[in-house]
């Protein structure tokens, strides 16, 4: 039997002991996803220069899915704003449109951290006010948008509630409180 799931923690200890080998799939290095990128431009017949395919796979968030998805936006705007060559030029100004920044973050992301960081002081504070806070269900927080900021390292769990790192500030342009930088000291 073979299963997967992003939730292994609701499965019962029972089921889970049926399954030989438990593995974790981690998020792709950037690197990894520049070779994938490659290979879907080249089956895609997308001529695409190595700065192109490196700025697509670096803003990817590490998956191969969203590394796909971003080669064939950036393709319909090389095909507009170029001669259909993603260059490395043409992929910043076009992830850039797409509100996809430079660590990939886009623009809920933002909108998450910026309500985080503006509306709370940067935390903490507890996941269903952050839910209220931005019209969204908290399931669709804590499993959509929560988990590539917390990889990129600027959003954290705690058991008090989400809390803005300081990296979350300097990535806003906003000044990190004096009590973010005690609280990660």
């Amino acid at each position: 039997m073979v299963g997967a799931t992003t939730r292994a923690g609701l499965l019962t200890s029972p089921l889970r002991d049926r399954f030989g080998i438990v593995g974790n799939l981690g998020f792709y290095e950037p690197a990894e996803l520049e070779q994938i990128v490659k290979r879907s431009a080249a089956i895609l017949k997308i001529e695409a220069e190595p700065e192109g395919t490196h700025e697509i796979a670096r803003r990817s968030r590490g998956t191969p899915r969203i590394a796909n998805r971003l080669l064939r936006r950036v393709r319909d705007f090389a095909q507009v704003q170029g001669k259909g060559v993603i260059t490395g030029k043409i992929a910043r100004s076009s992830l850039d449109a797409l509100e996809v920044d430079p660590e990939g973050l886009d623009a809920m992301d933002r909108k998450l951290l910026s309500a985080l960081a503006e509306k709370f002081g940067g935390g903490p504070v507890g996941v269903g006010s952050l839910a209220v806070a931005e019209s969204e269900e908290i399931d669709t927080l804590t499993d959509v948008y929560e988990p590539f900021p917390i990889q990129a390292g600027v959003l954290a769990r705690t058991a008090r509630g989400r809390v803005a790192t300081p990296k979350a500030f300097k990535h806003l342009g906003l000044k990190t409180p004096a009590k973010m930088g005690e609280l990660f000291g």
